[in-house]
């Protein structure tokens, strides 16, 4: 048995507690490494993408808005959940459209990450846009959203000054710069 293996837990039983429009929650019985029995509780979550649209002149197309779990209006950049039938590219796409007003035409895949890996599997596809075309927003019924196009590296200082305090728009922002500079198609 390698190191890894002695880290596994084995799941004895799983039940669904809660079975929500987004969220489903199970309670899990689960044996231990020590081969001692605990119990786990977990969200499943559908998936997500987020994308970071670049203008040629080095802007990003941002998004704000009121995030009732924390009763605070965030900075983000465009996200949504992945459908039943979507891939992790064209919920980018079609999030970028709806919430940004923008359609894209060249994208690259930048990478992932698990943002809650305590009580979640869900994970966040996070991708790069360029060559964009300005459109009309579309957002939900129930979604409420000011874009704000501000330059790459401003958004760069607001998470640096703490002014962007959402995980996927930290992680997308600075992942999406790293990747720029060594692949991006033209310089911002």
């Amino acid at each position: 048995m390698n190191d890894s293996q002695k880290l596994v837990e084995q799941t004895l039983s799983s039940k669904e507690v809660f079975n929500g429009r987004l969220l489903h929650v199970f309670f899990d019985k689960v044996r231990l490494p020590d081969q001692s029995n605990s119990t786990r509780e977990w969200i499943d979550h559908p998936g997500a993408s987020a994308i970071i649209p670049i203008f040629r002149n080095g802007d990003v197309m941002m998004v704000r808005q009121f995030r009732y779990p924390i009763k605070s209006i965030f900075y983000e950049v465009p996200a949504g959940k992945l459908d039943p039938k979507d891939t992790a590219g064209e919920a980018a796409k079609r999030e970028v459209h709806e919430e940004a007003g923008l359609i894209c035409s060249s994208y690259a895949y930048i990478g992932h990450f698990y943002p809650v890996i305590g009580y979640s599997n869900e994970i966040i596809h996070l991708y790069a846009a360029w060559d964009i075309e300005i459109a009309r927003q579309q957002v939900d019924d129930d979604e409420f959203l000011i874009k704000e196009r501000m330059p790459f590296q401003e958004a760069l200082q607001m998470v640096h000054k703490g002014e962007i305090t959402d995980g996927k728009t930290i992680i997308a922002l600075l992942r999406t710069w790293h990747w720029w500079q060594e692949e991006g198609p033209f310089d911002i």
